[in-house]
């Protein structure tokens, strides 16, 4: 199972159940997801696997907006 995060810049985190956030690199209030997550994608899962955690950034763009 995995937890799941998100904070105001719509940033997600994804961690396994009961690990600590980690720090990444600024003060982020990150919110965590009422409901836990059992099946992921392979990227994501090799991630937490690796590093401990997985970090994904959505990017708006001007392309986005239209």
């Amino acid at each position: 199972m995995f937890d799941v995060y998100r904070n105001d810049k719509r940033d997600l985190l994804v961690l396994d159940t009961g690990s600590a956030v980690p720090v990444l690199g600024s003060r982020q209030k990150w919110r965590k997801s009422r409901k836990r997550v059992c099946k992921v994608s392979d990227e994501i899962r090799s991630a937490v696997q690796r590093q401990g955690y997985y970090f994904r950034t959505l990017r708006v763009t001007e392309k986005g907006l239209s």
